[in-house]
């Protein structure tokens, strides 16, 4: 039986996680996931594919989601007041067009400094409605895709392994930016094959792996690149049959509640992999 051992809300689209002991999982994630994102004076998303240093800012929501702390090294600490009533802006997401409530000049101005080029931070807006697709369709704020992230430790032990065969440094989990990890299973990448699985009071529906990107080469410690890794190993083993490398599952939430570390994960329904063999 897998157990949740850790616990990740991202406040802020591309900005370090915040740990938790216990979430609420409302339909779009865990409370307050990527509700915030970066966005450039064209209104275009930032992400840490062209902005690593997103990595070192550190936000924080308090938990009645009234104010929004920000931190990063060199910074002096920002708190601003969670906006959910000002005019909307379009905001673009992927090339696809929404909405998001600018959250005012200080914490651009903080932004800018810290990323070196201008930028504003904007809100989901309550009216926010986003579907998803894959395999159980949902909802999410501004997450990638998919409303809940999930790997397990197995996954990570059996790729850090590999490197560690070659000589290479070993690399943690924050690389891959996971909601729920979960610990308990002797066979790595089990997450890939389960359809149904309840944590907590909560239930969870798999949507589709989650194909990786250059996200994965920064250091979210240093906000530098690094590379190839670990893109480079998980090309001999981990091809998905639409294409790309995948690392852990994405999930929609099938039913709201609340989800704490040490909560099991009981699976309902198991499917089969969605992987290209590896000599294909």
């Amino acid at each position: 039986m897998a157990r949740v051992v850790e616990l990740i809300s991202y406040p802020v689209k591309g900005c370090a996680g915040a740990p938790l002991t216990e979430a609420m999982l409302t339909p779009a994630g865990l409370a307050h996931d990527r509700s915030f994102m970066a966005i450039g004076d064209d209104g275009v998303f930032r992400s840490q594919r062209k902005d690593p240093r997103l990595a070192v800012i550190r936000p924080v929501v308090d938990p009645a989601g009234d104010r929004l702390t920000l931190r990063a090294p060199g910074m002096e600490e920002l708190t601003v007041p969670v906006d959910q009533d000002s005019p909307r802006r379009d905001v673009v997401l992927f090339g696809s067009p929404y909405q998001g409530i600018d959250q005012g000049q200080a914490a651009a101005d903080w932004l800018s400094e810290v990323l070196g080029a201008s930028s504003r931070l904007v809100r989901v807006p309550p009216e926010h409605d986003r579907r998803t697709d894959g395999l159980t369709p949902g909802t999410c704020g501004y997450a990638d895709s998919g409303a809940v992230h999930v790997i397990s430790r197995a996954s990570l032990d059996e790729l850090n392994r590999r490197f560690a065969e070659n000589g290479d440094d070993v690399l943690p989990m924050t690389r891959f930016r996971p909601n729920i990890v979960l610990d308990g299973w002797d066979e790595p990448h089990r997450e890939d094959l389960v359809r149904r699985v309840g944590i907590g009071n909560t239930e969870l529906g798999y949507t589709k792996l989650a194909i990786r990107c250059a996200v994965t080469l920064v250091d979210q410690d240093s906000g530098a690149r690094t590379g190839p890794e670990p893109l480079r190993t998980l090309a001999r083993y981990r091809r998905a049959a639409q294409g790309g490398v995948a690392f852990g599952t994405k999930f929609a939430v099938l039913r709201t509640g609340k989800l704490a570390l040490g909560d099991e994960a009981q699976v309902t329904s198991w499917g089969v992999s969605e992987l290209r063999p590896p000599d294909a």
